[in-house]
């Protein structure tokens, strides 16, 4: 375990120092900065000491880059989130239903359907479900992430948490009207991971399904169900679970769209109005803040997959 997670940070801090490279290389283009005029590596060193101490750069108005970051991607981390458990709320079950109905009518619409929400285009979902749940409806709001009519104090950066915690007389009526303006775009965002952890789960559940001890299990005379339940879902969501952190990961390209879309005030829509105004300093700001969040996910989700999979823990007593 020491040794893989060692491995682990390694690669993460080499591709991290990459990662700064790119983003110092962005800072330069601006020449109304001194990094344009600095020796590369010179000033990368400087950089990177700024960037441990916490200082992403000033913004043309001011304002330190670091209190703009905290302050939209709380927003961008629960959009994701509560995107990322739907996907796996859905996308698990139907994955391992086709998984253990490989090859027979139900396989073939689950894997239908999940090609045709893979291909469908997101802004075009987007649209889509504005027009009929919004515009037709009237069910849900267009855009935005809660009423303009409820002011509370940002505490967490956490809509739905600052909410609650805050004294307000309206806290509920606000709560629940921040989660409608959460619907659309949470809906929007999780179907491209939605059709791929259900690409993945059943592809993992059906090789479960062909082993020796699921053929032992069924001569037992035990359901479906309970072997799935037993012995599917034991050995079949392990091997996936640093593709499904991926996936989480990858939710992060997916939300600088569905922001712009829904006027959610992100990190993905922030990063879209920078490079609009070429402002090379939030840029960098933000590539470093996105990419870092992403290199973090996938490697602790490589970590916690090694742990519950027990052969990849055979691999570390090899490697010992």
């Amino acid at each position: 375990m020491f040794i893989y997670t060692i491995r682990r940070l390694n690669l993460f801090i080499i591709t991290l120092l990459i990662l700064t490279i790119v983003s110092f290389s962005i800072l330069r283009l601006d020449t109304q900065l001194q990094w344009a005029y600095e020796p590369f590596w010179q000033g990368w060193i400087i950089y990177l000491q700024n960037l441990f101490a916490g200082n992403l750069g000033i913004s043309p108005s001011g304002i330190p880059m670091s209190a703009e970051i905290l302050k939209v991607f709380p927003a961008t981390l629960e959009l994701c989130f509560f995107a990322f458990i739907l996907s796996l709320v859905i996308g698990i079950p139907l994955g391992t239903i086709a998984g253990v109905r490989r090859g027979r009518p139900i396989d073939t619409v689950i894997s239908s359907i999940t090609l045709l929400g893979y291909s469908i285009p997101l802004f075009w979902l987007a649209m889509l479900l504005i027009l009929l749940f919004s515009l037709n409806l009237g069910w849900l709001p267009v855009s935005g992430r809660y009423s303009l009519l409820y002011q509370f104090n940002h505490v967490t950066g956490f809509a739905l948490i600052d909410i609650l915690l805050s004294d307000k007389p309206y806290r509920m009526e606000a709560f629940f009207d921040a989660v409608k303006h959460l619907v659309l775009p949470t809906i929007v965002l999780a179907m491209a991971p939605t059709t791929e952890v259900i690409r993945l789960t059943r592809a993992s559940i059906a090789e479960v399904m062909t082993k020796n001890y699921i053929k032992v299990a069924q001569t037992k005379g035990l359901s479906t169900f309970e072997i799935v339940r037993r012995h599917g879902m034991k050995n079949a969501i392990p091997p996936i679970i640093p593709k499904l952190g991926m996936q989480f990961a990858a939710m992060m390209t997916f939300a600088m769209l569905t922001e712009s879309i829904f006027n959610w005030p992100g990190i993905g829509r922030w990063l879209l109005n920078a490079i609009a105004a070429q402002n090379y300093v939030a840029i960098q700001a933000g590539v470093i803040t996105v990419g870092g969040f992403i290199l973090l996910a996938n490697i602790l989700s490589d970590i916690v997959g090694a742990i519950v999979n027990p052969l990849v823990r055979k691999e570390w007593y090899a490697i010992k």
